[in-house]
């Protein structure tokens, strides 16, 4: 029972090592040519890859969307090969398609929120409505652009967080793109019996001495309107966003410290109470 156990796997072995040589006797050459296609289909998507990526850098292409576009070149060359090493087996491609086609539908329905993001981001790429360093506002947003990839756009502020936000979340909505700065808008009052003129003065220079005061963007120093305790003194400059709250909160210092050397008054609401007294009868 045993020798004839043992004869029938030597009996199995002896088959599958026959099926194995007929196979490579039979397919060798087309296992060869496909892998020499492979091969050379991988230096082909590698040469092509880094000529498009030249071409890109030659034209000042930004570098997130020309590494999206390297990247993308290379796996459509890599497909096409692997297509006709598989044709060169023998092996239908057809059904495979199919099949990949049906499961790329399948998981783009699953992945669409990510898909969409890509999409967003490559039109930002594209369009450029804002760069890196820019200051944007977008759904009550502000903050510094950081960083811009494909599937989000990071913003940093003045605290140092760090804000990320999906990109199909910023294209399509109203954008605010004030670059590099930030707008500061106040005002202050002054007594209806001060000089206006003397204030606005006192505002310009102040702004025209701070040196983080963007002087290509003119500031705005006027009456604002009249109020039932004085006049109030419309104030409009910018500064860089990184540093906004910090020169903001020193200019207002400086503007009332030289407020109070002119002797000029800021007036508080003031109410009179008059109490009566009922008399009775």
């Amino acid at each position: 029972m045993k020798n004839t156990g043992l004869e029938l796997e030597l009996a199995q072995l002896q088959n599958v090592y026959d099926l194995i040589t007929e196979f490579l006797v039979k397919y060798s050459f087309q296992l060869l040519g496909a892998l020499i296609i492979f091969l050379l289909g991988l230096w082909l998507a590698a040469k092509v890859a880094n000529t498009v990526s030249r071409q890109l850098e030659k034209h000042n292409v930004d570098v997130t969307l020309a590494t999206f576009v390297t990247h993308l070149v290379r796996i459509l060359i890599i497909i096409m090969i692997a297509i006709i090493a598989l044709g060169k087996l023998g092996i239908s491609v057809t059904p495979m398609v199919a099949a990949i086609g049906a499961a790329s539908l399948g998981a783009g329905l699953a992945i669409q929120g990510m898909l969409s993001n890509y999409a967003a981001g490559v039109t930002i790429i594209v369009t450029r409505p804002f760069i890196v360093g820019n200051t944007i506002t977008v759904k009550g947003v502000t903050g510094l652009v950081k960083d811009i990839r494909l599937g989000l756009t990071i913003l940093t502020n003045e605290e140092g967080e760090q804000i990320s936000i999906p990109n199909k979340h910023i294209i399509g909505e109203i954008l605010h793109n004030s670059f590099a700065n930030k707008l500061v808008e106040t005002h202050f009052n002054i007594d209806y019996k001060a000089d206006p003129q003397q204030a606005i003065a006192i505002a310009q220079a102040v702004l025209g001495s701070h040196p983080s005061v963007d002087a290509n963007s003119p500031s705005q120093v006027g009456i604002n309107g009249f109020n039932s305790t004085g006049i109030d003194i419309g104030v409009r400059y910018w500064v860089p966003t990184a540093s906004y709250f910090q020169d903001k909160y020193q200019i207002n210092l400086q503007i009332w410290q030289g407020l109070q050397q002119a002797g000029i008054q800021i007036p508080c609401p003031a109410r009179d109470i008059r109490i009566t007294e009922r008399q009775e009868d």
